[in-house]
């Protein structure tokens, strides 16, 4: 599993975050997007990483700017990751 943060410009309210994650979730494979129009952050968990050429595209046809964009790898933290 994959985290992708991007740094956004041009979100101003919710409306915006609904807009970027439904980009991100028609046009990529995900499992999970969240976005933040006060942090200006979006993050996606996907299994595969995602392609950030067309990733960036997809944000800027919105209307939108990235930023920035970082990819590290991602575990799920459950009540009982402690026992690993």
């Amino acid at each position: 599993m994959y985290k992708t943060e991007l740094k956004i410009d041009g979100m101003m309210c919710g409306m915006c975050e609904a807009h970027i994650n439904d980009t991100v979730r028609n046009n990529f494979e995900v499992k999970k997007v969240t976005s933040s129009h006060s942090k200006g952050i979006s993050q996606i968990i996907s299994v595969e990483p995602l392609d950030e050429e067309k990733l960036r595209k997809a944000i800027d046809e919105t209307g939108y700017t990235v930023t920035g964009l970082t990819v590290e790898p991602y575990e799920k933290k459950g009540f009982f990751s402690f026992l690993k």
